[in-house]
Formats: structure tokens, C-alpha cells, sequence
């Protein structure tokens, strides 16, 4: 690795770890975000906190965060494909592991999301129609993402067919997020999942 890419991959992770939600929950609303629903800090948790006038705004800011080095940063590293899954994986591995929070954050989706808008945009719009159709008919943004990440690198490998690397790079981010999202998976079998539009209160679920 050269040193400009090394830098970039720096840049990467640390523009992912900024930790959007804690911030604007705790500046912009006075609350801690870590004690507040599933503690979680991403957008889903802020609007159960603070309504979507607050999660919006930073939930596009996460997106953002992962778009911006795959379209932005990698090809001033000088590399191609390869280059940009590598700094999208450092954003989206800064997000989840914030060096600013422990090495604490959010599950990566939107982070996720903003990285994959820029590596294979008609599959991500496949995605993002089964994120909000689940959500709209069942009311959970977590069954919404776990859908949503399995079926993105079927839409990639449908409508990039020759793109081995991000249909690689897709499973693997699939696998992630669902794991990530495995606590959801036992509410929602269990039945005890928030749905969509519930307020949060400190402790809540958990």
C-alpha cells in the first residue's frame, strides 16, 4: 500500500467514525443516545428518540459518509474498483467501530447504503424498494435492512453481471448487516421488536 492510499484509507475510516446520531442527539437535543431504545447510534434509534426532523438529516449524513469515498476519495487514491470498495469498507468499518465511541456505533446500513449507491446504483434502488416496502407493510426497519442487504447482490449480479469484485464485496456486507442486526432477529421471532413510528425510552429495547 502507498502512503497516499494509506492516507486515504484513513480519511476513509475516520469521516465513517464520526458519530453523527451521538452528536446531533446529544447537541442538538440534550439526550444521550447510548441510553436511550436499543442504545444503538444510528439514524433508526435518533428517530425513535427525537422524531425524523433530527434522523433524516443524519441519516443522509451517514449515507453520505460512505458515498463520498467510493465517488470522491478513490479516484484521487489513483486506484480503481478495487480501491473504491476498500475505502467504502473503511467508512463503513468506522462507522460501526467508531474510534470517537469506543470503537462503538451504529450496524453500518446507511453508511453501507451511501457506499453501495456509488459502486452499483440500480441495484442499490432495488434494495432501497424492498427496504421501504417492508417497512411500510410491516412497520420494522430492521426486517426492512435484513431483506434489503440479501437481495442487493441478487440485484448486482443481475444487473452487473461482469462486476465480480462488488458482487464479492456485496455478499460479504450482507452477511455483515445481518449479523449485526442478530438482537433484531430475536425480538422480531420473539415478537417484541419496535416498530416503525414507537417512541423510545431510556432502557427500552434492549
Amino acid at each position: 500500500m502507498t502512503g497516499a492510499l494509506a492516507l486515504w484509507v484513513v480519511v476513509s475510516y475516520l469521516l465513517g467514525a464520526i458519530p453523527t446520531s451521538l452528536l446531533a442527539a446529544r447537541y442538538l437535543g440534550g439526550v444521550d443516545l447510548r441510553r436511550v431504545g436499543s442504545g444503538n447510534l444510528g439514524a433508526t434509534n435518533l428517530y425513535r428518540a427525537l422524531g425524523w426532523r433530527f434522523a433524516i438529516p443524519v441519516g443522509l449524513i451517514d449515507v453520505a459518509k460512505g458515498m463520498i469515498p467510493v465517488l470522491v476519495f478513490a479516484p484521487r487514491a489513483g486506484g480503481g474498483v478495487t480501491v473504491a470498495l476498500m475505502l467504502g469498507a473503511c467508512a463503513i468499518a468506522g462507522h460501526v467501530f467508531s474510534v470517537f465511541v469506543g470503537f462503538k456505533g451504529g450496524k453500518g446500513v446507511a453508511t453501507s447504503a451511501g457506499a453501495l449507491l456509488g459502486l452499483a446504483p440500480l441495484a442499490f434502488l432495488v434494495a432501497l424498494a424492498v427496504w421501504a416496502m417492508v417497512v411500510r407493510l410491516t412497520g420494522y426497519v430492521s426486517l426492512g435492512s435484513i431483506l434489503a442487504a440479501a437481495v442487493f447482490p441478487v440485484a448486482v449480479a443481475w444487473f452487473y453481471p461482469g462486476s465480480f469484485e462488488v458482487l464479492v464485496f456485496s455478499i460479504g456486507l450482507a452477511g455483515l448487516i445481518i449479523a449485526f442486526h442478530q438482537a433484531n432477529v430475536r425480538r422480531l421471532l420473539a415478537g417484541t421488536e419496535s416498530r416503525f413510528g414507537a417512541r423510545a425510552a431510556p432502557g427500552a429495547d434492549k
